[in-house]
């Protein structure tokens, strides 16, 4: 309804704009007064039955074909012009040869909008079929086929933009979906092949317990101390799948809480110094001009899995280093360790939950280490890195802007 009024409003302005034109273009070529007077009423006239044609007109064509439209609209036009001129020639009394002459221009010139029309009718067609066909492709889910330039003006061609950028959306879409299913099976996967092995120890443990097989005091307190270790790493892989499904649905939201980088590192080295004695290892902090720089108290948990990790794959009497700096308002902190290193075809899929590189890499934790600290950093907005060092091991460097 409200467009039918509108489209009402519209053609009456439009034609009382016209009728009122040709008055004052009467007036400019020198017409009198009482001349004019006179063409006041065919004008009004004439302007009420355009305005009952263009509304009989739009209400027939409002399910027709757009060239049949273009075709109206110009044969409309022409006999609209081709009246209104007999109308004045039989009200200003001209001669039958001048009127026929002037007929003569106005059907011609009819004509040639007609013809005009029809090929901007044609060009138009074509891009709306080009149009529906591209979003059918669409909707039957063909996302690698744009429509692309369509040259039928820029409202078309705007319209054919948007749908193969939805399209592309739409693709980006669908990769994302089939790249999370791929992951939602590959944790499933990873997960249930990660707590089978501490969940079947336990099992052969507390049967063996349960079953009097194993009744001495020593072994019983060693079964109990392999039992809670076992526990532990069940805690740690349910804490790290928490917090990775937080942080994947957005849970970080913008912190006001700072810490040193001091205390944050001193955090961290404390959680594997117990770790690091057992194996002999030297963890050597290195914070230059750094220390007292502030950042997110979640980088303690962001160091503290990449010393596990780096704890975790160097040998005996080997070194982990912890650097910091600051360089351009950026603060950069890296780990280092004296291990064998990472194979350079895995190191694109470090930070992949549960990725398994070679054996050599492999170890009892959870797997999720790595991609929880990617994770973490991402959200607070910095960024995290690894290299092979020449001579030596792996390098993760996270890079986070000062305040």
């Amino acid at each position: 309804m409200r467009d039918t009024l509108r489209a009402v409003a519209t053609v009456v302005l439009v034609a009382a704009a016209g009728a009122l034109a040709a008055l004052a273009v009467g007036a400019a070529m020198g017409m009198s007064a009482g001349d004019l007077a006179h063409l006041v009423v065919p004008l009004a006239v004439s302007t009420v039955v355009t305005v009952a044609a263009a509304l009989a007109a739009n209400v027939a064509l409002a399910k027709s074909p757009l060239r049949y439209r273009f075709l109206v609209v110009a044969a409309l036009g022409a006999g609209v012009a081709l009246a209104n001129l007999a109308v004045m020639a039989q009200l200003m009394l001209v001669s039958r040869h001048d009127l026929t002459i002037v007929m003569l221009l106005v059907v011609f010139a009819a004509a040639t909008a007609i013809a005009l029309a029809l090929v901007l009718a044609s060009g138009s067609v074509r891009a709306v079929d080009r149009l529906v066909v591209g979003a059918r492709r669409i909707g039957d889910g063909e996302l690698d086929a744009p429509i692309g330039t369509l040259d039928a003006g820029p409202e078309l061609d705007e319209l054919a933009a948007s749908l193969d950028e939805a399209a592309a959306r739409l693709s980006l879409a669908r990769a994302r979906e089939r790249n999370a299913e791929q992951m939602r099976r590959d944790l499933i996967v990873a997960v249930s092949h990660d707590l089978r092995t501490p969940l079947a120890s336990m099992r052969a443990m507390v049967e063996a317990i349960d079953d009097g097989v194993v009744d001495d005091t020593a072994t019983v307190r060693r079964y109990a101390g392999e039992m809670r270790r076992s526990v532990e790493q069940l805690v740690a892989m349910v804490d790290d799948l928490f917090e990775l499904t937080q942080l994947d649905a957005g849970a970080i939201e913008v912190e006001t809480e700072r810490a040193s980088l001091d205390d944050v590192v001193r955090s961290a080295v404390s959680a594997v110094a117990s770790d690091a004695r057992r194996k002999g290892l030297e963890v050597v902090t290195d914070l230059g001009g750094a220390p007292e720089a502030t950042c997110s108290p979640r980088l303690v948990r962001v160091l503290q899995n990449l010393l596990v990790n780096a704890v975790r794959h160097t040998p005996q009497d080997g070194t982990v280093r912890v650097e910091a700096a600051v360089v351009e308002r950026r603060l950069l902190v890296a780990v280092e360790d004296s291990g064998e290193g990472i194979a350079e075809g895995d190191l694109p899929r470090v930070f992949e939950p549960f990725f398994r590189a070679d054996a050599a890499r492999q170890g009892p934790g959870s797997g999720l280490g790595l991609a929880l600290a990617q994770r973490i950093v991402q959200a607070i907005g910095g960024s995290i890195a690894v290299e092979n060092v020449p001579a030596s091991g792996a390098r993760f460097e996270v890079e986070l802007p000062t305040r």
